[in-house]
């Protein structure tokens, strides 16, 4: 990837094309994103921007945080994210990445946490059914139900579909399509859903084909 920016989801909405067809989209509030520092191949092994989204206050950052805006010359971030970009040339400390690097019609893949559920059962989790309703099955209606062979393998099966944490989790949603870039208010709208709740940290990068 060559380009990359961290956002803030705002939710969806639709607007019209020209032709007069609806468009769903999410409005994403992208950057601007300063340029904290850049990662090298000789001093840290690897090549690297690091940016960061939403100012803070610095009363919330302990010295080692505080002190890498400090030795930057930007203001403190809420967020702090590396990107490995192709070519690193181009930035600089201290610069601000803002959503004109995008432009309408380009292919975009958007990284964000689902929404979380907490500890859910089968039914809700794995989109599983209900038992019958009928006289002698009793109160477990919801519970998962069989769990396999009982002398041989003696064990549970790795995989099975069981109650668990739900949700909260990293999801990547590749090829979406940037509609609009208002750089007046920073915003990015792109067609479709994307994961994670409103107010939900994203990160924007373009699609390598």
């Amino acid at each position: 990837m060559n380009k990359a920016i961290i956002g803030k989801k705002l939710g969806m909405t639709q607007i019209f094309s020209a032709d007069g067809k609806v468009i769903p989209v999410t409005v994403v509030e992208a950057g601007p994103c300063p340029v904290v520092q850049i990662k090298t191949k000789e001093r840290d092994g690897y090549e690297a921007i690091k940016v960061g989204f939403g100012k803070v206050n610095e009363k919330v950052l302990n010295k080692p945080e505080a002190g890498q805006f400090k030795k930057a010359g930007v203001e403190p971030q809420r967020v702090l994210k590396e990107f490995k970009l192709d070519d690193l040339s181009a930035y600089t400390v201290g610069q601000s990445i803002t959503v004109d690097v995008f432009a309408e019609g380009e292919k975009v893949d958007v990284v964000g946490y689902t929404k979380g559920h907490g500890f859910s059962g089968v039914i809700k989790r794995w989109n599983q059914h209900k038992l019958m309703a009928t006289h002698g099955v009793g109160p477990v209606h919801r519970e998962v139900g069989s769990m396999g062979a009982n002398s041989s393998p003696s064990r549970v099966f790795k995989n099975k579909h069981m109650p668990g944490q739900y949700g909260n989790e990293r999801v990547t949603i590749q090829n979406l399509e940037v509609v609009k870039v208002d750089t007046a208010r920073n915003v990015l709208l792109i067609k479709g859903a994307i994961p994670g709740p409103k107010g939900g940290i994203v990160t924007v990068t373009n699609t390598v084909k």
